[in-house]
């Protein structure tokens, strides 16, 4: 009789162990999926072609570096842009990142870029 009343508590426990597994899947299936709620995503979309800014205007940053990269016909290197415009590291590497995802300028080699004619 021992044995039946030990393996019952096995039993039992068992299916409290079960319980809790899938109580804890359904927790985890729930942070899975996303929230109600409305959240904005970065999705990646076709690149905008913004307007050249109008005679007079002052041009942006981006439109300085990108001046600078189309009248090289070999190439420019982030030291180069950095020296010609006055620039820091970080802000020279994000504008060639972020105009080479639109599509703008194209590599060359490791570091040098190029515009697109």
């Amino acid at each position: 009789m021992t044995m039946t009343k030990e393996l019952q508590a096995i039993r039992n426990k068992l299916t409290k162990l079960a319980e809790k597994t899938e109580k804890l899947a359904a927790a985890l299936e729930k942070t899975d999926q996303p929230a109600a709620k409305s959240v904005k995503t970065k999705t990646k979309s076709k690149a905008v072609t913004k307007k050249a800014p109008a005679k007079g205007a002052k041009k942006t940053d981006t439109d300085k570096v990108l001046e600078i990269i189309n009248r090289s016909k070999k190439g420019v290197d982030t030291a180069t842009l950095m020296k010609k415009t006055g620039f820091d590291q970080k802000k020279v590497r994000n504008m060639l990142n972020r105009t080479f995802k639109q599509g703008k300028i194209t590599r060359v080699d490791k570091g040098i870029y190029i515009g697109v004619k």
